[in-house]
């Protein structure tokens, strides 16, 4: 019982710290902050990018295979996509559906 006692002052002073810490500059990322999902990686594997632009992976390797203008970075043998040039690159190729 006094181990879970101990264990919560200790959590409790380190949100009270943390706070004191941050008071007079409250745009400061937070402990809650550190475990947001909300800073992901620029780069995406080739394998990845069906997640990102919503579409099967079969249709995603003919896209990449069909366009080879897409930017791309390869490091290490690995083919990787810039999330903010693949996205700028799809934004210019829109198809126009009339």
């Amino acid at each position: 019982m006094s181990l879970f006692l101990g264990v919560g002052i200790a959590i409790a002073g380190y949100f009270i710290g943390d706070g004191l810490k941050n008071w007079k500059n409250p745009s400061e990322k937070n402990f809650i902050d550190h475990f947001k999902k909300n800073d992901r990686p620029e780069l995406i594997e080739a394998g990845e990018v069906h997640r990102f632009i919503g579409t099967p992976k079969g249709d995603t390797k003919a896209l990449l295979e069909e366009n080879r203008d897409i930017p791309s970075i390869k490091i290490n043998g690995k083919m990787y996509f810039s999330r903010t040039s693949l996205r700028a690159w799809l934004e210019a190729h829109k198809l126009h559906s009339n």
